[in-house]
């Protein structure tokens, strides 16, 4: 089950661990919580994939359209969910769609964009993640 991260705490842990991928909007960061110490290693109970969420608004002005981004990161999360490390992640959008491409802060369009990238995000940072088999000799 993927759960959020809710803590100031939490975020900075994520935040000072490894980039796992980048598109031109959004990153992926990525932290192995097991290799943590105890008082942090608490902070991420039980096995499961974490997941946080930071759309600025100086990159998304109008609430609606960073909670559309949101929920739109946090679906696409549940859904690669199985194909995700348990560990804990955090989407951050980096930089802002261009408001006269995308009129509304609603739209279709403005949807297909942000999915078409966190598609791409995801499946990155899981094939990055998937462990490499070993080979096997004959």
């Amino acid at each position: 089950m993927l759960k959020h991260l809710t803590s100031h705490r939490q975020f900075q842990l994520v935040l000072s661990g490894m980039v796992l991928a980048r598109t031109s909007h959004f990153v992926l960061h990525g932290l192995d919580y097991s290799s943590l110490d105890t008082p942090h290693r608490d902070l991420f109970s039980g096995h499961a994939v974490w997941m946080g969420v930071m759309v600025p608004k100086r990159f998304a002005k109008r609430a609606v359209t960073r909670n559309t981004i949101k929920r739109q990161i946090y679906t696409l999360g549940r859904d690669y969910e199985t194909s995700l490390v348990s560990s804990a992640y955090v989407v951050r959008l980096r930089r802002g769609f261009d408001r006269a491409q995308y009129v509304s802060a609603t739209s279709k369009a403005l949807k297909e964009a942000v999915r078409d990238e966190l598609t791409s995000l995801f499946t990155e940072a899981a094939s990055r993640l998937m462990p490499v088999a070993p080979k096997v000799c004959s």
